[in-house]
């Protein structure tokens, strides 16, 4: 089934699970930013250049952590130390972040576009960043204009483009130019060169 990009919007803004409850120790804080993570416990000493034994002490109670340990543990997670031992706000998870390598987005193709989701893992997002390749030549390939709500800014990463907005005269984009517009507007994207095109999209979805 294809998708647009307003129906991705909506769904990054209804993706979403409840959030963590307070840690109680350090133990059950490395825990809970471990499993934030989706990361096993190899993963996560992997990254934090601890063994695995190590690590799973440490979530047990059953070691107390060097300051090195605790600086290594920090440094994988992307923290600092000192949220380690501070609980995170009610409705707030700190310290999030995820990776995607290259390719490894979630794909939605649909008849203008190619979208690449990144970050796709990552729950409440208040931003959806996605690569997608224009397929589309010509504005009449599009069912009308795309809008909704929210703030989007655009990076043209290969080929040449041209931006049709509602408001706005059609601007040609090359390799590093960028847009930043109100989504409300309606908008649309296709390719001006001989081979698709390829963006980067940021979509605001505070």
């Amino acid at each position: 089934m294809t998708r647009d990009p307003k129906t991705l919007i909506r769904l990054a803004r209804e993706t979403g699970e409840e959030a963590f409850a307070e840690p109680l120790d350090l133990g059950v804080r490395v825990r809970e930013l471990r499993k934030a993570r989706d990361w096993t416990l190899e993963q996560a000493a992997r990254e934090a250049g601890l063994a695995r034994s190590t690590l799973s002490k440490i979530e047990n109670g059953q070691m107390s952590p060097t300051y090195d340990a605790l600086k290594k543990l920090a440094l994988g997670l992307g923290i600092g130390v000192p949220q380690l031992f501070t609980p995170p706000k009610k409705d707030q998870v700190s310290g999030r972040m995820v990776h995607t390598r290259e390719g490894q987005g979630l794909h939605q193709a649909t008849v203008t576009y190619e979208h690449e989701l990144l970050a796709e893992s990552l729950t409440k997002k208040k931003m959806l960043p996605y690569r997608a390749r224009v397929r589309a030549r010509s504005m009449d390939e599009f069912d009308g204009w795309v809008r909704h709500d929210g703030e989007e800014f655009l990076y043209v990463l290969t080929g040449v483009i041209k931006l049709y907005t509602e408001f706005y005269e059609p601007i040609e984009m090359r390799r590093g130019d960028s847009a930043y517009y109100d989504a409300s507007m309606g908008h649309n994207v296709v390719s001006a060169s001989p081979e698709d095109a390829t963006i980067l999209w940021i979509t605001s979805l505070g």
